[in-house]
């Protein structure tokens, strides 16, 4: 097709140099410019320091967040090289700080083993902040250079003093850039979540958390774990009943690969308690090094279980599901390359380090079953009973696939489906209540809007295996309006719709349903959540009138906002009832419609620490549930209600 030359040519295209790039498309670097994004910032800090740690040159991590909004990252690691490199003829600091993909980590001796190898960490937080502080202590020396706008240098790298008690390392402070996130207010609750789980993969290193704002101040916490991994597995088992007490642990190092497991089994019915890390990264989906754990994991239960006469000559093996019901592991590699899947890192292509986990669990968790017979033996039991239960469950499935239910060829009589045939605009809203769900229908877009009113609370998963659970209607209607599945059978790509959105009161209650609900997409359909399909409505708690216009408030802080920039505002301020009191028309302008709503996407970003909070609110063990609600009732400021 011809184009005009006005219209395309050469004096169109640009070309971005230096750290340009991330400034005009900073989600393709940190993913977004939301608080996500904004916390992305922090962990590619500290992620260099940890880097440090693995290499063995750093012990301790100190992470501030400063009364003027900046965050500060200390490390007592080597330093970042300060002498000039003869081909960029900079110095390390300012190959680190202001070059994309520069950095010792692609090859040579600085690092072997690392999570950043993408080389854009450091030098991304700094195109993205109005102001960026790096010193660095080496050879006795603490040099300093100063960037802003975006990482143009305000100061060139000079020497400032001597270093205090000899001390080597890194000091890092940055100020995010407010033209460029959405907000750049750091949560305290979300570094910390982070911070120790870093701690937690890095046995003995301490990281010292601070937050020094004049309205979140505290004091510093400081994370340490001597058993690290094993320390890991109990902390995420604290909220579980343990099926015994012990942690099982093994390692095995070869070839500049090394891998270490710790693993326990509980009395719960999830079969998705296996977290792995590449190089201290979170592999949140998986990838070489868990496949060749869940594959070695069933072959040496199996072969144990023949062994000692728990599975009859006639029976057939137990699958990888059966055994992994109720386990917690904690899988944990560290290789010299680690390929991953985009800067995301979400999953590890690395084939060597498949058949290395293969090879520790083959023997060394076969050894572990030989010298524990006693827990090897409850363990497969629990397995067998997980097996009788899968078989109810596929009976239940099968029962309801005949009344056409999971087929999708018939949909509850309850769901008011939308007529849009293209998927990627099709919403569907699981509404409390029948007359909520009548205010709902009337209020939405039936091209694109289905509605699926579900009565009362449904069954709490965190507590029931699979095949109880497919008996419950509620969970039967929500399976087959969502039509991709549950359990190990769901499939993302066959869902009916591209948002799934959960619309409850802001009430006790209701927050009850939406915490029931989130539970079960979390424990049967985890890759709705993990692909973002999840959301949560946010109705606005309050309206008011300005020149005869309502105007609608989501929260008490909206409406503190709202008195500050009207200070002669006169008109009462009215509390909004429940959905079902709502009529249409408010429903549709505050909570349905596009453009007018606010909708909270409900992401799993930390799935072994998402699991934790969900087995702590949802699981059988009260002390460890009312333990959590009285050490964060003084956070109650940030509950969504």
């Amino acid at each position: 097709m011809a184009q005009s030359e006005g219209s395309y040519g050469a004096n169109s295209m640009q070309v971005l140099e230096g750290l340009d790039p991330v400034r005009k498309r900073p989600g393709m670097y940190i993913g977004s410019t939301g608080p996500t994004g904004l916390h992305h910032c922090v962990w590619e800090v500290v992620d260099n320091s940890v880097d440090e740690a693995m290499a063995g040159h750093a012990t301790r991590i100190e992470i501030s967040l400063l009364p003027d909004g900046g965050c500060r990252v200390v490390d007592n690691g080597r330093g970042i090289p300060t002498d000039i490199n003869k081909q960029q003829k900079m110095s390390g600091v300012e190959i680190a700080l202001t070059k994309l993909h520069g950095g010792g980590k692609f090859g040579g001796d600085g690092y072997k083993v690392s999570g950043g190898l993408h080389g854009v960490g450091v030098s991304v937080v700094n195109a993205l902040s109005r102001k960026l502080i790096v010193e660095v202590d080496r050879g006795g020396q603490r040099y300093q250079m100063t960037f802003e706008n975006g990482g143009v240098p305000s100061s060139p790298l000079e020497v400032v003093g001597t270093s205090p008690r000899g001390r080597t390392g890194t000091i890092v402070t940055f100020w995010p850039d407010g033209s460029i996130f959405e907000t750049t207010e750091f949560s305290a609750r979300t570094i910390l979540e982070r911070l120790q789980m870093m701690a937690f993969l890095n046995k003995g290193l301490e990281i010292v958390f601070t937050d020094e704002r004049p309205d979140h101040a505290a004091p510093a916490v400081t994370y340490r774990y001597a058993g690290g991994i094993i320390d890991f597995v109990k902390h995420l088992n604290t909220s579980k009943e343990a099926l015994f007490a012990k942690v099982g642990y093994y390692e095995l190092a070869e070839e500049e690969q090394e891998v270490e497991v710790a693993f326990q089994w509980n009395t719960g019915y999830n079969s998705d308690g296996i977290h792995s890390f590449a190089n201290g990264i979170n592999t949140t989906e998986g990838g070489s090094h868990e496949e060749g754990f869940k594959a070695a994991l069933t072959t040496v239960v199996n072969k144990h279980a023949r062994a000692k006469n728990l599975l009859k000559e006639k029976e057939p093996n137990l699958l990888g599901e059966d055994i992994r019901e109720g386990i917690t592991a904690i899988l944990s590699v560290r290789l010299r390359e680690p390929q991953f899947e985009g800067q995301t890192k979400g999953k590890l292509g690395n084939t060597s380090v498949k058949t290395l986990v293969q090879k520790a669990t083959n023997d060394k968790l076969g050894q572990w079953f030989e010298e524990n017979p006693s827990e090897a033996n409850k363990m497969v039991k629990k397995a067998l009973a997980g097996a009788q239960a899968r078989m109810a469950a596929k009976k239940a499935r099968d029962v309801i696939r005949s009344k056409t239910l999971l087929d999708g060829a018939g949909m509850p009589d309850k769901l008011k489906d939308c007529s849009s045939k293209n998927r990627e605009e099709r919403e569907l809203f699981i509404v409390e209540g029948d007359s909520a769900g009548g205010s709902a229908v009337s209020a939405r877009d039936p091209l694109r809007q289905a509605i699926l009113p579900i009565r009362g609370k449904i069954l709490n998963v965190e507590r029931a295996r699979l095949d109880k659970m497919l008996r419950n209607l509620e969970v039967q209607a929500l399976i087959a309006a969502i039509g991709a599945g549950v359990g190990e059978e769901f499939d993302v790509e066959k869902r009916r719709y591209d948002k799934v959105c959960i619309l409850a009161d802001a009430d006790v209650d209701g927050l009850h349903i939406r915490t029931l609900l989130l539970t079960f997409f979390y424990r049967q359909m985890k890759p709705l959540v993990e692909h973002g399909h999840v959301f949560i409505c946010q109705p606005p708690l309050y309206s008011t009138e300005v020149s005869k216009a309502k105007v609608y408030l989501k929260d008490d802080h909206a409406k503190d906002l709202f008195l500050r920039d009207n200070p002669n505002h006169k008109k009462d301020f009215g509390r909004l009832k429940g959905l079902g009191e709502m009529d249409a028309e408010e429903l549709r302008v505050t909570t349905m419609e596009d453009g007018l709503r606010t909708l909270l996407r409900v992401t799993a970003e930390q799935a072994a620490l998402a699991d934790d909070t969900v087995s702590t609110l949802m699981g059988d063990v009260v002390e460890v549930r009312k333990a959590f609600i009285v050490n964060n009732a003084k956070d109650a400021r940030f509950l969504d209600i």
